[in-house]
């Protein structure tokens, strides 16, 4: 199945949405703008309600010809592109792009400040994180599906609305009202992990209004969710292999010294996990939470995203084996999650699932289906593979059918696209950009060979003049293009 291209003129039931106006009002941060923008809740029904989108800007400042609006999003899906314009892309993104754009963000449906989608309250989401994802027996297992059933009835009750209408062709309809509301005659996007299926499928639907953009961190809509979920186990292990050869090269790594292969450090933070699955340590907690195998492997997981963390977890890894102090992976746990101090999630966990459940049929529908396919995802990762697993059930008990299922997107006719890939991402595995390359009829593939999850702006001399030079000048990096 391949994406269908919509019709190139604007449906008259979408006329009044395509033709407000914004309210701008200064926010948050000096030198930002946001208002509020309308979208029918139901693309099928547009007369029959509205959902109401955050949306903020840092207009351009500096000198030369304006390049009109140019839209990021972090991913996720779940992550806040609003947050992520006020906190890094609108003042971290290179001066010289900043000077000739808009930078424009859009949480979208679902998201953040976009009628979030709410699940379960504080109390009831420490548990959740907590619950055991490597389950050893039949309790363990009903426990943990148990869970799953909470936090989707959760959703289910909360959001039932919203619900059915958080799918990632639904907010790239969207992003082209943005488009146009912005009075851009094309988009200009850079969209990262998540934000690259966005990114993509915003072209599949309007080829012919695809200015500049860029998917860095791509993902691959034609997969399955099996499929992906095990893809993703493999390159968590292939993060994973990285830091192991980078921590035995250390003076404080506390799983091998130098010389220990990556398999031998793999086995002994595996022999560490089971250690607290038997016995959780504590953290200090003011909520009284320990450290248990689910919070420890969320927490090695999370810093898999950014070599950069590596010295952070072999700190937090020393401290949790060594001094029986888990303190440093709750925090890093508590990162991925997005906990605050007072014990607050933002949406994020509860919009990631949203999407992803209506977007694909869920990986796995019954416990005997993940059993069965343990060892396939052991062998993707010795050490990550069977929480990953157990992990890929969450889909199984959703309160609303998935509407969508794995598709190619070709965008024929659209511009030049440029699809960035990292070679040992852990969380959108080089393949998956290979993939997405092939499949776009105007891809540029520009390869990162190097650690970490995305590659613009994070110290890559190559890949981000290869990019500004795309988004400043239109010159897309030659087909192949490596950098490291």
């Amino acid at each position: 199945m391949v994406l269908a291209a919509l019709p190139q003129s604007t449906p008259s039931t979408l006329a009044r949405y395509y033709g407000q106006k914004l309210s701008w009002r200064t926010c948050g941060v000096p030198g930002f703008e946001c208002a509020t923008m309308k979208a029918p809740l139901d693309y099928a029904k547009p007369t029959a309600g509205d959902i109401r989108l955050a949306v903020a800007r840092k207009k351009a400042t500096g000198k030369g010809k304006p390049l009109g609006s140019l839209m990021v999003n972090p991913g996720g899906p779940g992550g806040s592109a609003v947050g992520y314009l006020q906190q890094y892309a609108g003042i971290g993104y290179p001066a010289t792009v900043r000077a000739r754009y808009d930078m424009v963000a859009m949480d979208p449906r679902g998201v953040a400040r976009s009628e979030p989608v709410e699940c379960l309250g504080g109390r009831a989401m420490d548990t959740f994180t907590q619950t055991d994802t490597t389950p050893d027996d039949k309790r363990e297992t009903t426990r943990l599906v148990d869970e799953y059933k909470k936090f989707a009835e959760g959703c289910g009750a909360h959001s039932p609305d919203v619900l059915r209408h958080v799918s990632t062709v639904e907010a790239a309809r969207d992003m082209d009202i943005l488009r146009a509301v912005l009075g851009d005659r094309k988009l200009t996007y850079v969209g990262a992990s998540y934000g690259t299926f966005l990114g993509a499928t915003y072209a599949g639907l309007f080829p012919d209004r695809v200015g500049r953009v860029v998917l860095d961190g791509a993902m691959d809509p034609s997969l399955p969710a099996r499929r992906m979920n095990l893809d993703q186990t493999a390159g968590f292990e292939t993060a994973f292999q990285s830091f192991a050869k980078d921590c035995v090269r250390q003076t404080d790594c506390p799983l091998g010294a130098k010389g220990t292969t990556p398999a031998k450090v793999g086995t002994n933070l595996k022999a560490f996990f089971r250690k607290l699955d038997a016995h959780p340590i504590p953290t200090g907690d003011a909520d009284g939470r320990k450290l248990g195998e689910a919070l420890a492997t969320t927490g090695v997981i999370a810093a898999m995203y950014d070599e950069a963390a590596w010295p952070q977890l072999r700190e937090a890894l020393t401290s949790a084996m060594k001094e029986n102090d888990g303190a440093g992976l709750l925090v890093l746990s508590d990162s991925y999650y997005e906990r605050d101090a007072d014990g607050r999630y933002s949406n994020l966990m509860f919009a990631n699932a949203a999407v992803n459940c209506l977007d694909l049929p869920a990986a796995f529908s019954t416990t005997d289906q993940v059993e069965k396919a343990l060892p396939a995802f052991e062998k993707a990762s010795p050490v990550f593979g069977d929480g990953l697993a157990w992990a890929s059930l969450n889909c199984a008990y959703w309160p609303v059918k998935p509407t969508g299922e794995p598709h190619r997107i070709e965008a024929k006719g659209a511009a030049p696209i440029v699809v960035v890939g990292t070679t040992r991402d852990p969380a959108t595995p080089y393949r998956w950009a290979q993939s997405l390359a092939r499949q776009l009829s105007s891809a540029r593939l520009l390869t990162y060979v190097g650690d970490g999850h995305t590659a613009y702006g994070r110290g890559s001399t190559c890949i981000d003049s290869a990019i500004d030079a795309y988004l400043l000048r239109g010159t897309a990096p030659a087909q192949g293009k490596r950098c490291s």
